[in-house]
């Protein structure tokens, strides 16, 4: 996952630990992957966030989008590569910044460029169990926790700010923090929806529904 970190005058750090909590609260979810979470800092006194020279990559591969999230800061683009035999039509549907590459063979791939903050769902309209995430973020400050949930954020400005951890399974979550924070956070993030969750294809139709109308068509 990436980290995006920039220098201020008077670098604070953030310490924190999550855990991912089974539908109602009342456990631990054992079955998620805590290292998908996203956790970032959006300081009071926002900071110039610049655009990536070159662009990210989201490749598509044994029928899977990988990475499955990317973190990008806004104005970034991103090149889907094809490295299946097969073909692919990877879009997303998530407004400002929903786009549709069409069907494409391997190769290179083509590329699209995220001018707005915000989280993009991404598909392919073949495969329906072909699920990302691209998360277009407004702030250089960002990292995923590892294996055992713990995070450290770096670099941050002293002073208010707020405080996001986003999951694919969970709802957003978010909190005011006033920087420095001596004590480590311990956030929890209920697991409420599903690995693959339900969607549409581009056409807002269902995938079994198209898939069973093309055979019947033949």
């Amino acid at each position: 996952m990436l980290l995006l970190v920039a220098i201020p005058t008077q670098a604070e750090e953030l310490r924190g630990h999550i855990h991912l909590l089974a539908k109602g609260g009342k456990g631990p979810d054992r079955g998620s992957d805590v290292r998908q979470a996203v956790v970032y800092f959006e300081p009071a006194s926002p900071v110039p966030v610049r655009p990536a020279a070159e662009p990210f990559e989201m490749i598509t591969k044994r029928k899977e989008l990988m990475p499955r999230v990317l973190v990008i800061p806004r104005g970034s683009r991103v090149r889907f590569p094809n490295q299946d035999p097969i073909l692919h039509n990877v879009f997303s549907v998530s407004s400002p910044n929903q786009f549709d590459l069409g069907l494409y063979r391997s190769g290179p791939g083509k590329e699209k460029r995220f001018e707005e903050p915000g989280l993009v769902r991404v598909f392919c309209n073949v495969h329906h169990d072909m699920v990302a995430y691209i998360l277009v973020l407004d702030t250089p400050y960002s990292v995923s926790p590892d294996a055992a949930g713990d995070f450290v954020l770096t670099g941050l400005p002293r002073g208010a700010g707020k405080l996001k951890v986003w999951h694919e399974q969970g709802d957003l979550w978010t909190a005011k923090v006033e920087l420095p924070q001596k004590t480590p956070l311990q956030i929890g993030v209920e697991i409420v929806r599903p690995l693959i969750p339900a969607h549409l294809n581009k056409q807002g139709q269902s995938y079994f529904r198209a898939q069973r109308d093309r055979y019947d068509n033949r």
